[in-house]
């Protein structure tokens, strides 16, 4: 092989990152001279205009370009990452269980995707949280559990790949089980193949027919210990392609990142990533002409001397134009739903039922938002997260300062992995003592003991943090009506089927939950309010807590029966008129079984 055709081929394996909203004049040289494609990342993004035009350019460069991001549909986005991602996110997905839901969540992901002109997702997270003490997974991954991982991995493929966008299932063989971040270090996995064959690479067997497959920079020592599993063959050819019998694209996680190239440098990683079995190389976040241009003389001196084989570049550079011809096929015939319109939306009910809540959390109508401020991980990004890409204003607490707030209110602290961080604790500990009636809120992956979480909701995108803001309402009506019903007796499992009974009064909503013998097991009362609107919210709200005092979704209760003064329409729930809450024609019990699917 010619020296320049190395360099074309080297060039056909690598997707840069890059600086700005436009597209450089010596990336847009690389493109029409056969690089791969680029990596986008939240600095890239301004608007889906912006973003629409840049891809425009990058394809009017190289039409058989790969057009990455990493837009993971909750804490972890790109499209989003001036305001924070309506998405409710993977572990929040996992709790529901829904594979319709994860599907569709996915599609819509992959929609926007196509709208904006981006064909490879680098999504979803397929790793298992195994370790609650994990850094970089946590509410990244669908949960804990293999088999769980496993099937809502296959769903979120399938709904994505649906629109014509490829996913790319990470981070092989499985970054779960670690205590350090790849991007700060080489976190050491030390687990034999016959643990990692029974648990973290199911999802990736259940996932394969994700188009493309991102590595991780982990250190395997009882697999392979002279290298993080992107430079290992044994791990990439051995379990990838030979046991699980993947065909598609082996993609590289960032290449700058120090558990890759700390010590060796990238261009000396890209060489020892495409012997591994790499097909396309991730390259960074800000790279330069030069840096390309060192990598493609490493890749180019490698085949000479003898580290890397010319026909591995060969096959790597094949599998990467394959796919992008494929792709491009793809789009022309997997049309677009029509003109995109307002970002996607998503039940914030279905989300509140999947929180955890400790029993006896109450909250209270004088309360005050306390976030404690840690640094961001660089796989999350800097993103708005929380009650404040919601709208809500915080008092900010930084390391070393006690929480304080007015007197005679209640603080509800808000933070991410709280058990993780000293100072969050000690911080925790003295509010606890100082405030008892102090709610702690993790919007992270908690520990398992749930010592600093009263309330986890699994996630912290701007959807987590409207619907926590909406819980924190509704729990502070119930706190301030009272709470009547007694706890969930003994003998009835929390999954029997339950009905819905709410009877809407001048000044009241009566709500009860009862079992198939007539017996009521839940029971509460909230301020009606005035007002079609108002009446709607408050019965979400009420169907939602009995949702939760019953350990299920609102979608898990048998039926739901209204009752509201003035005429009405029994059989179809349909209010003619009822003067003294402001209603006419509110079809209040078709919304409630609309929007819960009861």
């Amino acid at each position: 092989m010619t020296e320049r055709g190395v360099a074309g081929r080297a060039s056909a394996t690598m997707l840069p990152g890059f600086v700005g909203t436009t597209l450089p004049h010596w990336l847009a040289a690389r493109l029409r001279d056969g690089l791969a494609g680029v990596c986008l990342f939240g600095t890239n993004v301004v608007s889906r205009e912006q973003l629409r035009s840049l891809t425009s350019e990058i394809l009017a460069a190289n039409p058989h370009a790969l057009i990455a991001i990493d837009e993971e549909g909750g804490d972890v986005t790109r499209l989003y990452h001036e305001i924070g991602s309506p998405y409710p996110g993977n572990a929040i997905l996992g709790r529901i269980d829904d594979l319709q839901y994860t599907e569709a969540v996915a599609r819509a992901v992959g929609w926007e995707l196509r709208g904006v002109g981006v064909n490879l997702d680098f999504a979803p997270d397929v790793d298992i949280n195994s370790n609650p003490n994990n850094p970089v997974i946590g509410v990244r991954g669908f949960g804990a559990d293999a088999e769980l991982v496993a099937r809502h991995s296959t769903a979120w493929v399938r709904g994505l790949q649906s629109t014509g966008v490829a996913a790319s299932a990470k981070h092989f063989p499985g970054h779960g089980d670690t205590e350090a971040d790849s991007h700060l270090a080489l976190p050491v996995v030390d687990l034999p193949v016959e643990l990692l064959r029974a648990r973290e690479l199911l999802p990736f067997s259940a996932a394969i027919a994700s188009r493309t497959i991102m590595t991780s920079h982990i250190l395997l020592p009882q697999v392979d210990a002279s290298g993080p599993a992107t430079f290992s063959r044994a791990i990439l050819q051995g379990l990838l392609r030979d046991e699980l019998g993947y065909e598609g694209v082996i993609v590289s996680d960032a290449l700058d990142m120090k558990g890759a190239s700390g010590e060796i440098g990238i261009p000396a990683a890209a060489v020892r990533a495409l012997a591994a079995g790499c097909d396309l190389l991730c390259i960074g976040t800000e790279n330069t002409d030069e840096q390309l241009e060192a990598i493609e003389r490493e890749i180019a001196d490698a085949v000479r001397d003898g580290r890397l084989d010319a026909a591995r570049l060969a096959d790597a550079a094949a599998r990467t134009n394959s796919l992008a011809k494929e792709l491009l096929a793809e789009a022309a015939r997997v049309p677009e739903p029509g003109v995109a319109g307002d970002e996607p939306g998503f039940p914030i009910e279905r989300t509140i039922a999947a929180f955890e809540i400790q029993p006896g959390v109450t909250v209270r109508a004088d309360r005050v938002l306390v976030s404690t401020v840690t640094e961001a991980n660089i796989a999350f990004g800097v993103s708005p997260w929380g009650v404040e890409a919601a709208g809500a204003n915080t008092l900010w607490v930084y390391e070393g300062e006690p929480i304080r707030v007015p007197s005679g209110a209640q603080p509800i602290v808000i933070g991410k992995d709280n058990h993780q961080l000293p100072w969050v604790r000690e911080a925790i500990d003295r509010l606890r003592q100082d405030y008892p009636d102090a709610v702690v809120i993790d919007m992270g992956w908690p520990s398992d003991d749930r010592a600093y979480a009263d309330v986890a909701t699994f996630g912290a995108s701007r959807h987590v943090g409207s619907a926590l803001l909406s819980w924190l309402e509704s729990r502070a009506v119930l706190t301030e009506a009272s709470l009547v019903g007694e706890p969930l007796s003994a003998e009835l499992s929390p999954t029997e089927p339950l009905l819905v009974g709410l009877d809407i009064g001048g000044t009241k909503v009566h709500a009860v939950a009862v079992d198939a013998t007539g017996a009521i097991v839940h029971e509460l009362r909230l301020p009606t309010g005035f007002g079609a609107e108002a009446v709607l919210q408050t019965a979400i709200t009420a169907v939602t807590e009995l949702a939760i005092q019953a350990g299920v979704t609102p979608g898990d209760f048998l039926a739901l029966g209204v009752g509201i003064p003035g005429s009405v329409d029994a059989e179809a729930g349909l209010v003619t008129h009822a003067v003294n809450l402001g209603l006419e024609g509110l079809d209040l019990g078709p919304k409630l079984a609309a929007r819960f699917g009861v």
